[in-house]
């Protein structure tokens, strides 16, 4: 069955990014359709976001702040993207967050915000709800965005391509354009199996990062890369793939998602230890346990190595007043696994976190194809560099998911419509192959191989020769998986599995080009 949706703006991915893009946009009069994968809106990273978010400080100057970054990312950054969030990001958190959301944000008894600082930051300018930011802020949006007359959801829908006149169109005039322009996206129907084909004026993705294609990761099982490799595919330009970044502290538990232990732990005083107790972060960098992600990340790594041990220690009790009402989540789920961080350090270890690279995008979010947009972790806007600083990655997606709102709503006034000559040239999904079932076997062990290849050979540490064979190693499964993806019938286990390899072997592609050990591509010397 063949069903067609016709919008004004698909957006696609409902985490920060996505719901302040749709929510601007339907307060600005137009119709939106908001697409997610899961069974809610919340399925994504950001309701698991601890930490905060980047706000400003007493003192605070943007310049300093810009600092921090530029230094976090290895001075890889883009200096005009870096600018625009330390200038324009305290007034839209403001803006939107405190005066129109009115999220909880912690604040001291006098009514003032409980600022905390992190590792690579100057001063506390961060701005948290406990130890769970992330769900503060999408509790606000989802009061909001069911009931907004302007927003259709559609959940259990999986995206499977980017429609564009370049690779879609079926009239031969359309496709000699020089402007390749997106025209929507085949959507599966997860419930039904039935592919939609959604016809927009414009599209955005905010689909968010790539950590379930590694071994170990924070990450929710959503997080594949589907939105950097179906705009790779319709060919927009890409940046800083190889940047992935890895925090440095998770719940040292078996489990297919590492819970997270915050940054703001090591921010208001705890302490990384090794096994025999004896802290060791200022034989690394003069910043001690405050010092960036990367440099903290290499250096739990080597002390692991060094004690032949599987883990390192996050020591709270010693150092942090009332730790269980300062992060209760945290307490809640160590205790959960037999911890108790009020009277034992917490056995911690480094995961996939964050993924600093993406589509490549302007300060408007606009992407190298016409009428499409990205925001969030998917996007590069080059305001991270080679390693991303703590507390701005909702930031990051709150600015741009505003920032695309703002450019589509104004191109709207013009009048910038999407013909309905290309409309009409969008032909319906076609199933192809002989729509053999699924072998789940087969699927798990796929998935086995690229998340054992990209933890080995594209992980914290890595070398020329491991890059090489994790090449070898995914070019060939891309290759068995086109064939495979063909032949099975298209579910959403089919479609993420095809994603996931793709997305793990432009990474790796991008890994092994850049020669420069830099941030969190961190190459030793063969």
């Amino acid at each position: 069955m063949n069903d067609s949706i016709h919008t004004q703006v698909l957006v696609i991915g409902s985490g920060i990014a996505g719901a302040c893009a749709a929510i601007t946009l339907a307060d600005a009069g137009l119709e939106v359709l908001l697409v997610s994968s899961g069974e809610s809106l919340d399925d994504g990273n950001t309701a698991l976001a601890q930490g905060g978010i980047v706000y400003k400080a007493k003192n605070d100057d943007p310049k300093i702040l810009e600092k921090d970054m530029l230094t976090a990312g290895w001075n890889q950054n883009h200096l005009r993207t870096v600018r625009y969030l330390c200038h324009k990001g305290p007034e839209v958190v403001k803006d939107i967050l405190i005066e129109k959301m009115k999220v909880p944000f912690a604040r001291l008894d006098d009514g003032s915000f409980d600022l905390t600082r992190e590792g690579g930051h100057s001063l506390a300018r961060i701005l948290h709800c406990a130890d769970y930011t992330g769900r503060g802020i999408m509790d606000t949006f989802l009061e909001k965005i069911p009931a907004h007359p302007n927003i259709s959801i559609l959940n259990r829908h999986t995206a499977i391509d980017i429609l564009t006149t370049h690779h879609h169109s079926t009239e031969l005039e359309i496709r000699y354009q020089l402007t390749n322009q997106c025209t929507g996206a085949y959507m599966l129907d997860q419930a039904s199996g039935d592919v939609r084909k959604v016809l927009a004026d414009f599209t955005v993705i905010a689909t968010g990062g790539m950590g379930q294609i590694y071994l170990n990761t924070t990450n929710t099982s959503s997080s594949l890369g589907s939105g950097v490799v179906m705009a790779q595919r319709a060919g927009a330009r890409m940046m800083n793939l190889e940047y992935v970044q890895f925090h440095p502290t998770a719940l040292f538990h078996r489990g297919p998602r590492k819970f997270l232990i915050t940054e703001a732990m090591r921010g208001e005083g705890a302490v990384l230890t090794n096994s025999q107790g004896q802290p060791f972060m200022k034989d690394y960098d003069p910043r001690g346990d405050l010092a960036p992600r990367d440099i903290v990340t290499r250096a739990i790594v080597d002390e692991m190595l060094k004690t032949k041990e599987d883990f390192v220690y996050l020591d709270a009790c010693g150092y942090i007043d009332n730790p269980d009402k300062r992060f209760p989540t945290i307490y809640k789920k160590c205790l959960e696994n037999g911890i108790n961080m009020l009277k034992e350090p917490i056995p911690v270890v480094p995961a996939a976190h964050y993924f600093c690279g993406g589509i490549l995008v302007d300060v408007s979010g606009k992407t190298t194809i016409d009428r499409l947009y990205a925001a969030g972790e998917c996007a590069c806007t080059g305001i991270h560099g080679a390693n991303r600083l703590a507390s701005t990655s909702l930031l990051e997606g709150l600015l741009w998911g505003h920032a695309v709102a703002k450019d589509i709503s104004s191109r709207f006034k013009n009048k910038s419509r999407l013909s309905r000559r290309i409309r009409s040239s969008v032909p319906d999904w076609k199933f192809l192959g002989s729509k053999l079932n699924e072998d789940p076997v087969l699927v798990a062990q796929d998935w086995a191989t690229i998340k054992h290849t990209m933890w080995n050979y594209v992980g914290i540490n890595r070398t020329s020769p491991r890059l090489r064979r994790g090449f070898e190693d995914l070019r060939n499964l891309n290759k068995r998986l086109h064939d495979f993806y063909k032949e099975t019938a298209i579910s959403k286990s089919i479609v993420e599995l095809f994603h996931g390899c793709h997305a793990a072997y432009i990474i790796t592609t991008a890994a092994m080009r850049n020669k420069k050990s830099i941030g969190c591509h961190f190459r030793e010397k063969d």
